[in-house]
């Protein structure tokens, strides 16, 4: 059966197939969006979101989701008040977490795993493979 939504955007009804949950209209008009800022940013690269904003009339909120999405990257060394880090607050070009955090989730992540893949004991110290046992023999 179909996964039918509404439109995060737009409030219309739609087949959600995956991704991010607008309709097709508004994911066709959020990359039209996104290819004009791409080209307004070549024109003219050193442009603030809010020049962006302005010009292309374009909400600040989703030129800071291009961002988030790794799609576009604040330019500069000195640090933004435009984008921080969504766990230390640290200030970020691009994307969601900045280097650290990063760091730090895959290495959760993979630790995480590795406690999945270890093998499981019963009590007598018999080794389990996958599967399911029954706990409580009394419980009906």
């Amino acid at each position: 059966m179909p996964d039918v939504r509404n439109c995060r955007r737009c409030g219309k009804i739609y087949s959600y197939i995956g991704g991010v949950p607008l309709c097709n209209e508004c994911k066709r008009q959020d990359e039209e969006d996104f290819k004009r800022v791409k080209e307004y940013l070549y024109d003219h690269p050193k442009a603030t979101i809010y020049e962006v904003s302005n010009e292309l009339d374009i909400s600040v909120q989703r030129i800071k989701n291009y961002l988030k999405q790794g799609r576009l990257e604040i330019i500069g060394d000195e640090g933004n008040l435009i984008l921080e880090c969504e766990l230390c607050g640290k200030s970020i070009k691009t994307g969601r977490f900045c280097e650290e955090c990063t760091n730090s989730l895959s290495r959760d992540i993979k630790s995480t795993v590795d406690e999945i893949k270890k093998p499981i004991y019963d009590n007598s110290g018999r080794k389990l493979h996958g599967g399911m046992r029954y706990l409580h023999k009394g419980d009906k």
